[in-house]
């Protein structure tokens, strides 16, 4: 009985969200005069990553999460197969349709394009690109195209763009290509976000000090403007004539505090309510800023009543990104004094809740996670002011909240690592919960975050039980040294031949481990794919079980009912109903190669000429030339006197990125691959230049 409750409850929220979703999606949105068509769009960007939902168990938690459109756009990317159309011929104006992409086995990431943002230009350190996909059930190119938005960074002028879009994304499409490129007139240092239907956006542009705007932008399609050679955007002038202005235009209004003194802002980025066509930001000296209307009427600033809010007026502090909760009316904000803030902004608007201080280094950088199903917040702190880790120095930490948390509370933390000697640690960024746990109705799976922060940066699995985490599992080292680390990106795709395939991707500004990074900056992924019970696996199929280790299909079958007890044993085999593993082992950034007349010890793992990882059984000195490698998971291997044992493929990958990545966003599910986009933080060569890249790099190349 109840696993019929539990079905039917899935269904009331899909009948509710569906309705609701129907009204946001058709027609609810003005669409600039001459902007594409809108369809069934699904944006991504910062936002999506800071409010997520596990699934709802109860009537309740159906019709909140039902009334939220992230909710379904986290589903689509989730579920929603998009379909990558055959190309048949180009059209007039030299558009290709969308062909598939043919993956390949490689031992590194290879990017599919990258192009040149400008001298030094980057999107950020912990910000984002954003993508925009215009239907759920095909990857498009031109025309009608998806595209993807990048910040340069940059100060605009005539010779540079400050922002850019690109078209024709896909592998496959007729080469990718600038969709519009603009001077906005500022530097844009944080993160974009969408309209519901992808024709405005709005961000944060910088000019001066102290001359920081809240802008918004109508596009349009130009196929002539380049990064170098940006067009020039008409001002609306007035929120009145924005609403109604011929694209390209854009409208900006001044960031000026509560206490009428114009302020700045350096690490906030906008968050948008598609449901209230309200966007919230924060400021340098510790304000909230209201605006309402956004991209459906004439924009404006809300300067009445409590607004705009400074959360600490008696130690006021450059304020994060704020995440909001629609659907309870709470927004969650951290400062550089390390505090985390909820402000109501319906029942009682204005009223603000300030927990004790979580972070003792740079203070809380990144925006708070919500998960609005379980109604808990998690923040990320560098450094926690104890001498509780390594060495007698601080620890690296993840703590969590419930979103009706008192003032002084001091959260749940768990420790990810040592946030090392120095008294300014680099950031912890956000980390990210697996498939497992966005598809849970009991909020239940695994969080990763790159934690050690203030040392070498570690990969960190955290379990998730009904909402409760669990002891930290340490994953492999990303890089040797103290350096930056990005934020996580978990991508999962259900569509890749031989079964689905799920990845955790994260960055090093330096000292990256990865095998192709030469101790540079660096991009990684690792297979994290969890198990599930009653699953048929195909051969070779890898996943990741509690232990942090790679375990690989053998015998492919049918999972049992519950997880079996896994064999921790290099190259030793677990069964499970009919499947047989194989333990490759502990996830790992790099690996050995083969070397003639070499000695061996047992437990050495090398990667073979196949790409498949091969693990000393025997010690012993190798031949004079390579073996014979199988291909087969769990075939033995003479070499002279040494014995290997193939123990499946390689589950990690890496490509060097100069300066390291901003923070990547990815495609919803595509048949055949997804992608990842950033941005590099270092000047590198890009396909049309010199410079810091765009980058698009497909996952399928695994």
């Amino acid at each position: 009985m109840k696993g019929n409750s539990t079905r039917a409850l899935r269904v009331v929220a899909g009948l509710v969200g569906l309705v609701t979703l129907g009204w946001i999606l058709t027609g609810h949105a003005a669409r600039p005069a001459g902007s594409r068509p809108a369809e069934m769009g699904v944006p991504t960007d910062w936002s999506h990553r800071h409010v997520i939902f596990s699934q709802p168990l109860n009537a309740e938690q159906a019709v909140r999460v039902a009334a939220d459109p992230r909710y379904w756009q986290q589903w689509y990317r989730d579920n929603m197969v998009r379909e990558a159309p055959q190309r048949t011929s180009a059209p007039s104006g030299g558009f290709a349709l969308f062909q598939p992409s043919v993956g390949i086995n490689a031992a590194s990431l290879q990017n599919d394009w990258s192009k040149d943002l400008g001298t030094s230009g980057t999107v950020g350190a912990g910000n984002f690109p954003a993508k925009y996909a215009f239907s759920t059930t095909k990857a498009k190119c031109a025309p009608n195209p998806d595209f993807v938005v990048f910040p340069t960074g940059l100060l605009g002028s005539s010779t540079q763009a400050s922002i850019v879009a690109f078209y024709n994304i896909y592998t496959g499409c007729a080469g990718v290509k600038v969709d519009w490129a603009y001077d906005t007139g500022g530097q844009i240092i944080t993160s974009p976000v969408f309209s519901q239907d992808g024709t405005q956006l709005a961000f944060i542009q910088t000019v001066g000090v102290d001359d920081t705007f809240f802008t918004l932008l109508k596009w349009k399609f130009s196929g002539t403007q380049t990064v170098a050679h940006p067009g020039i955007l008409t001002s609306a002038g007035t929120a009145a004539a924005y609403a109604s202005c011929t694209t390209p235009c854009m409208f900006t209004i001044r960031l000026k505090g509560g206490d009428g003194f114009f302020s700045d802002d350096s690490n906030s980025s906008v968050f948008y309510d598609y449901t209230g066509d309200t966007a919230w930001v924060g400021d340098s000296h510790g304000w909230i800023h209201k605006y309402h209307p956004v991209f459906l009427g004439a924009p404006a600033e809300v300067r009445s009543g409590p607004w705009p809010v400074q959360v600490n007026p008696g130690n006021p502090a450059a304020l994060a990104s704020p995440s909001h909760d629609v659907s309870r009316g709470n927004l969650f904000v951290g400062d550089a004094g390390g505090f985390l803030y909820k402000v109501n902004t319906s029942t009682s608007p204005g009223q603000v809740i300030q927990s004790a201080q979580v972070d003792f280094g740079t203070g809380v950088d990144g925006g708070p996670i919500i998960d609005v199903t379980s109604q808990f917040v998690y923040v990320f702190a560098s450094s926690d002011g104890t001498k509780a880790c390594a060495g007698a120095t601080p620890c690296a930490a993840v703590y969590q909240f419930p979103e009706n948390f008192i003032s002084g509370a001091t959260g749940t933390k768990v420790v990810v690592g040592s946030a090392g000697p120095s008294l300014t640690p680099p950031p912890l960024f956000d980390g990210q919960f697996d498939s497992a746990y966005r598809n849970s109705v009991t909020a239940s799976g695994s969080f990763y975050v790159c934690g050690n922060s203030g040392v070498a940066p570690t990969l960190y699995k955290i379990p998730v039980t009904a909402g409760v985490f669990g002891t930290p599992v340490t994953g492999p080292a990303v890089a040797s040294a103290s350096t930056g680390c990005s934020p996580i990106t978990d991508v999962l795709n259900p569509n890749i031949a031989g079964g689905a395939t799920e990845w955790v991707y994260v960055s090093t500004q330096n000292k990256g481990a990865g095998n192709s990074c030469a101790s540079a900056g660096c991009l990684m992924n690792f297979k994290n794919r969890p198990w599930t019970a009653g699953t048929a696996f195909g051969a070779k199929v890898e996943i990741l079980d509690p232990h942090f280790q790679v375990q690989v299909v053998k015998t492919a079958g049918t999972s049992g009912a519950v997880a079996p007890a896994w064999n921790t044993t290099l190259g030793g085999t677990t069964n499970d109903g009919t499947v047989v593993w194989v333990n490759q082992g502990p996830h790992s950034a790099s690996h050995a190669s083969w070397a003639a007349s070499t000695h061996f010890n047992v437990g050495t793992e090398i990667i073979d000429t196949n790409k498949n990882i091969q693990l000393v059984t025997t010690a012993g000195t190798t031949g004079a030339a390579h073996p014979n490698w199988p291909q087969g998971v769990g075939a033995p291997v003479p070499d002279n006197t040494v014995r290997w044992l193939n123990v499946g493929p390689l589950a990690t990958v890496s490509v060097s990125e100069s300066g390291g990545t901003s923070g990547m966003i990815m495609d919803s599910t595509v048949i055949g691959s997804d992608n990842v986009y950033f941005s590099t933080q270092g000047t590198q060569a890009c396909s049309d230049g010199t410079g810091g890249c765009a980058v698009q790099v497909p996952q399928d190349v695994l």
